[in-house]
């Protein structure tokens, strides 16, 4: 299990785009991805629970990651993150 946290470091926030960038990226691995606000935990793999998060710019997410690809799962999430998903 690896337990982390991202920034939603982009201007507009977790909106539909970056949301379906995420679930996209998410849905490639084996491992369970979840996403944490406010003790409220989603499935980084669903695009509704993504969506609910309403998670703006400045925003910490906790991550937490289970399953054999743990460890590439949560660089290329955090990775994404990181990114700003390619907007300014």
């Amino acid at each position: 299990m690896i337990e982390s946290s991202v920034d939603v470091v982009n201007r507009a926030g977790l909106h539909t785009r970056p949301a379906a960038m995420l679930v996209k990226i998410a849905s490639k691995f084996q491992s369970e991805i979840y996403l944490v606000r406010d003790g409220f935990s989603i499935n980084a793999k669903s695009i509704i629970g993504v969506m609910t998060l309403a998670a703006e710019q400045g925003a910490r997410l906790g991550l937490t990651v289970v399953g054999a690809d743990e460890q590439e799962a949560a660089n290329a999430i955090k990775d994404l993150f990181a990114s700003g998903f390619d907007e300014p």
